[in-house]
């Protein structure tokens, strides 16, 4: 028996090369468009799916010791943890449909502390999600027994589902995270800041126009300097707005009150910190955040790369600006700022000098009560001082002065209960 071969046939003689050519094509245009079309709903109509996961670090000494020194910094606890989280899923069948994670919570507890993570997934449908669910907190669940790292109990793992539009402002209301890449330069002489580059940063207006920076750190507090209510002490003519520009802004706030550190003494320039309450809730997104805020205990080194952003003015004497402007800068050291060329014993406890002894890059008029922050290796912004004074702007041996934030950690914590 003999079998016919796969072609054409015997008509395939009588097409002309042209005919053959548009069959060719054809053929391989339906072909592309079906990949196309598979690698659309495969690869790029993925949705993202939020899943709130919680489990226990049993360790009495985690919580025996929150707020002190100690090797259980509760920073070091969310990197640990979001770093534990990131290994056990890419090291799991499922690493093509893990993103992210994030530490959105660390509740101290009897016998040690309760961690809440939202970890973000991505699968091309979300008919399954109460099987992946499942699924997921059996990965969890496995992994952890085999970990040394934390003494997590296994049995006290629990993930559910979330509705997309709750996971996304969970994360976006988790502290510290932007979503621009970071590229800065200077304030002073400056460069304009990017959208959404610095989302915790407000501007204080009094009868709507600007006065000073602010730092949004939860959706009803900001912290920034207390001399800038030397002048103006009624908060229903102050205001806050939000966004990279003061005109126009990208939200705004009325001022419900604000909170004056009780020592605060304008000539010594000691205690320069203030608490902002607006007057309904801010709405987060990727252009408004909340900033992160360091433990009483932490602390950090002289040269270490520090920002700061503002809408003040570019010289000494000039006015302030509509477009927000950063810099790079670095922490100087006590013994280096106490210096009777540099500010001499002006510089007194709960204050640190940042900038650099050449001047040219510094804060200036209208940047005052505005951030200075850093970030940790899972790139999460911490506030570590507040604009407060300086001689001039960007002068030689008189680098910008602001106030140490752990300085005053438990006031703020005693003020907003944050």
């Amino acid at each position: 028996m003999m079998y016919r071969t796969v072609g054409f046939g015997t008509r395939s003689r009588n097409l002309k090369p042209w005919m053959i050519a548009v069959l060719i094509v054809l053929s391989l245009t339906v072909v592309a468009v079906t990949i196309g079309l598979l690698v659309h709903f495969l690869v790029f109509d993925q949705k993202k799916e939020y899943y709130h996961g919680s489990f226990k670090i049993l360790d009495p000494q985690i919580n025996n010791n929150f707020g002190q020194s100690n090797t259980y910094q509760l920073k070091d606890l969310r990197e640990t943890t979001e770093n534990l989280v990131d290994e056990i899923f890419i090291d799991s069948a499922w690493k093509k449909n893990y993103i992210k994670n994030q530490v959105v919570r660390l509740t101290p507890e009897e016998d040690g502390v309760k961690v809440d993570v939202i970890m973000v997934f991505q699968f091309p449908s979300t008919e399954q999600r109460a099987v992946r669910e499942k699924k997921i907190q059996s990965i969890l669940n496995q992994k952890i027994r085999n970990l040394r790292a934390l003494p997590i109990n296994a049995s006290s793992v629990q993930v559910n589902a979330m509705s997309s539009s709750t996971g996304e402002l969970t994360v976006q209301a988790s502290c510290g995270k932007r979503v621009v890449p970071l590229n800065v330069n200077r304030i002073a002489s400056g460069v304009i800041a990017p959208k959404a580059a610095w989302p915790w940063q407000a501007s204080l207006q009094y009868d709507n126009i600007h006065q000073c920076g602010a730092t949004l750190i939860s959706n009803t507090w900001l912290v920034t300097a207390a001399h800038c209510f030397q002048k103006y002490k009624n908060p229903h003519q102050w205001t806050v707005s939000f966004g990279t520009k003061i005109n126009p802004p990208l939200m705004k706030r009325n001022v419900r009150r604000f909170i004056i550190h009780e020592k605060y003494r304008s000539a010594a320039r000691e205690y320069d910190i203030a608490v902002v309450q607006v007057s309904s809730r801010v709405t987060f997104s990727d252009d408004i955040r909340q900033i992160c805020l360091p433990e009483a205990s932490a602390s950090f080194q002289p040269n270490l790369t520090v920002h700061i952003t503002g809408f003040g003015a570019l010289y000494y004497g000039g006015e302030s600006q509509n477009d927000l402007r950063e810099a790079r800068v670095k922490i100087i050291s006590d013994d280096v700022c106490k210096q009777p060329q540099v500010y001499g014993n002006d510089i007194k406890p709960g204050m640190f000098c940042a900038g650099y002894m050449e001047g040219i890059y510094d804060a200036c008029r209208g940047d005052s009560g505005g951030p200075l922050v850093t970030r940790d290796l899972k790139d999460t912004w911490y506030l570590i001082g507040i604009v407060s004074w300086g001689d001039n702007c960007g002068q030689k041996d008189k680098p910008g002065v602001y106030t140490q934030v752990t300085y005053y950690r438990n006031w703020i914590a005693s003020k907003t209960g944050i």
